[in-house]
């Protein structure tokens, strides 16, 4: 009779550490998913900081009766369309990313041109308004940049988890999947050109 008790005794602390492992990793896959998630949430942030700035950097250069229009009119088209595409934080994957960047590098390449042409407006230059927004745009470039590199890192630390043994059990049986990274643009491994 004792010995019956003995091995239930055993049989019970085997099943509770069986459950308990189990538990402790299908949390911790959980965790991981949230923290990617909440990296994207900062992400998005940050380029909704910019989208934000856009129009008062608009309305000031607006100021300058001989500016570009058509220069004006490019930045807040490609405002508009970044602002349409939405990723959700539930499908992270490389296509989703892939047309939020893609929207986003065109809000760039807007601004790019539009920082290019105001260099030939000296009183523009000279604005305390444009100053300030040209350098809130600088900080919000960087912190863009923070928050993708972030948001990468934890990336790869969920893909790496999930694919290790013996977690990939638990996050094909539970649908984990794979997280899509922030890639650099094409093109991007080539230093521009500068000509004068």
């Amino acid at each position: 009779m004792k010995k019956t008790w003995i091995v239930l005794a055993a049989i019970a602390v085997l099943v509770l550490i069986i459950f308990l492992w189990f538990k402790n990793s299908y949390n911790g896959l959980v965790v991981l998913d949230e923290n990617v998630k909440g990296q994207w949430s900062k992400v998005e942030a940050q380029y909704q900081r910019r989208a934000d700035l856009i129009p008062n950097l608009v309305n000031t250069v607006k100021g300058y009766a001989d500016f570009e229009k058509s220069t004006l009119t490019q930045v807040m088209e490609a405002r508009a369309s970044a602002t349409q595409v939405k990723v959700s934080p539930e499908n992270l994957d490389a296509k989703s990313i892939q047309q939020f960047q893609a929207a986003q590098n065109q809000v760039s390449s807007a601004l790019g041109r539009l920082l290019a042409v105001a260099e030939n407006y000296p009183n523009l230059k000279a604005n305390q308004n444009f100053l300030d927004l040209q350098s809130q745009l600088e900080g919000t470039e960087n912190r863009i940049t923070v928050a993708r590199n972030d948001f990468n890192e934890e990336v790869k630390i969920y893909n790496k988890t999930i694919r290790k043994f013996p977690q990939m059990i638990f996050a094909s049986m539970f649908g984990f999947e794979k997280a899509a990274y922030f890639e650099a643009d094409k093109g991007a491994e080539k230093a521009p050109q500068v000509k004068f």
